[in-house]
């Protein structure tokens, strides 16, 4: 007579019969792929802490989806708390961090700000690490991968081009300067 399958058998048995089917399951009820391989994972632990209540045979397919139910229902709580959290995070942050220039009038943005928009991607966070983080220019030099000399060159360079479109946009605060118009420069 047979012996009775080991646990890991057993277990490598509903897998393999289960996994398609649970995966498709949880791929329709999430936004992220990740987010389905992990509620997936989350079930198949489950099953494996109480396998002996998964039920044999065909039986254990339906136990499978009603334990992924569960878990996709507290990955969907999670989230929400997520979100929350990041939704608070982001006001505490905007309110302790983000420079008063930036919030004195919603209506309109500062002129330094519309500036900045204008330089290269470089430029910007060269200046942003200076005037925002507080950085010196050996911490910047980390930072950015490159050596202080280049730093200081770069930086000096990001000045006088936010200085010239603040002078630009002082002459005319309508004015809408082109990116093309900056990177010529």
């Amino acid at each position: 007579m047979p012996s009775p399958p080991s646990p890991e058998e057993r277990f490598t048995a509903l897998f393999e019969r289960t996994r398609l089917p649970l995966l498709a399951y949880a791929v329709r009820r999430v936004v992220d792929p990740a987010d389905a391989a992990d509620v997936v994972a989350e079930t198949y632990l489950v099953a494996w802490r109480r396998l002996d209540d998964v039920p044999q045979g065909d039986e254990a397919r339906p136990w499978l989806f009603g334990v992924a139910r569960k878990v996709l229902a507290n990955h969907h709580r999670g989230e929400r708390r997520r979100v929350a959290l990041a939704d608070r995070l982001r006001d505490h942050l905007v309110e302790e961090v983000v420079p008063a220039f930036e919030l004195a009038d919603a209506g309109e943005e500062a002129p330094v700000l519309r500036a900045m928009r204008r330089l290269p991607d470089d430029d910007r966070e060269l200046l942003r690490l200076v005037a925002w983080e507080e950085l010196a220019r050996d911490e910047i030099a980390v930072v950015m991968g490159r050596s202080r000399a280049t730093v200081r060159v770069r930086l000096h360079r990001a000045r006088k081009r936010l200085e010239k479109l603040m002078g630009e946009l002082a002459e005319d605060p309508a004015r809408e300067l082109s990116s093309a118009a900056v990177q010529r420069n």
